[in-house]
């Protein structure tokens, strides 16, 4: 039995429908290190989103022929679990699971600093676990933690949002119902140290003051999101600071 569609996305205090407003993210839990078998890994919660991403390499190119000699080859591989949506989902590949994959992958591709790396392959894996809508982004942000997590050598962290238009209004960071009954979906992926963006896909309508509106929101979102991936790390890579801070005594009151 299908689930009746709400009348309204935002209502007239301006909430949506999960209570928030439309400049606000939804909650993200962040892990790095989990996988003992892969080199590098992380794990995103992101509302009702649940990813895990592997990395495995650099390492020896299978087969041979497929290695650059100036540069590593990355490869991307973007699943969703049969049981990660409400309806099962047929195990094989779908095609939009290979398009996320590439989508993926090139978004990733400007952070690696892939020279260092001739002749090598670096494998990312993603596998959604639970799906709510936006995992191409979030994706994007496990996968970015677990190459660094891989000690591979990148220019900058790669953070991702997506921004969009609901009843009108432009929001951030969709779920799954915003993204299906929507009028615009934006993903945007951003190096915000650099800023340069990596990712920028549309599917909807949205007028020019609209898009513009909504690529600085998506801009500002992935701001925040790389503090908390910075945030990630620091909980398992803590700096000479961090760890000094940790050891020094209480001061007692005098």
């Amino acid at each position: 039995m299908s689930k009746a569609l709400p009348e309204k996305l935002i209502d007239e205090n301006g909430l949506r429908l999960d209570g928030r407003r439309p400049e606000e993210l939804r909650p993200i839990k962040l892990q790095v290190g989990m996988l003992d078998n892969a080199d590098g890994s992380a794990y995103i919660e992101q509302g009702k989103n649940k990813i895990v991403a592997g990395v495995y390499g650099p390492r020896e190119a299978h087969p041979k022929h497929m290695a650059l000699p100036d540069r590593a080859v990355i490869r991307c591989r973007y699943r969703m679990a049969p049981f990660s949506t409400e309806e099962r989902k047929n195990p094989a590949p779908s095609r939009r699971e290979i398009e996320i994959s590439k989508v993926i992958r090139e978004a990733l591709e400007p952070a690696v600093i892939s020279e260092y790396y001739p002749r090598t392959v670096i494998d990312v894996f993603i596998e959604v676990l639970q799906s709510d809508g936006g995992t191409r982004c979030a994706g994007i942000i496990a996968a970015s933690l677990a190459l660094a997590d891989a000690g591979i050598s990148m220019k900058e962290l790669v953070s991702s949002c997506s921004a969009g238009k609901v009843g009108g209004q432009i929001i951030i960071d969709l779920f799954d119902l915003e993204d299906k009954l929507g009028e615009a979906d934006m993903p945007v992926a951003l190096m915000p140290n650099l800023n340069s963006v990596t990712l920028l896909q549309m599917d909807g309508k949205l007028s020019r003051e609209e898009f513009e509106k909504a690529f600085e929101m998506a801009i500002d979102a992935c701001r925040k999101i790389r503090d908390l991936q910075v945030e990630a790390l620091k909980q398992k890579y803590p700096t000479t600071t961090d760890a000094e801070e940790k050891q020094k005594p209480k001061e007692e009151n005098t």
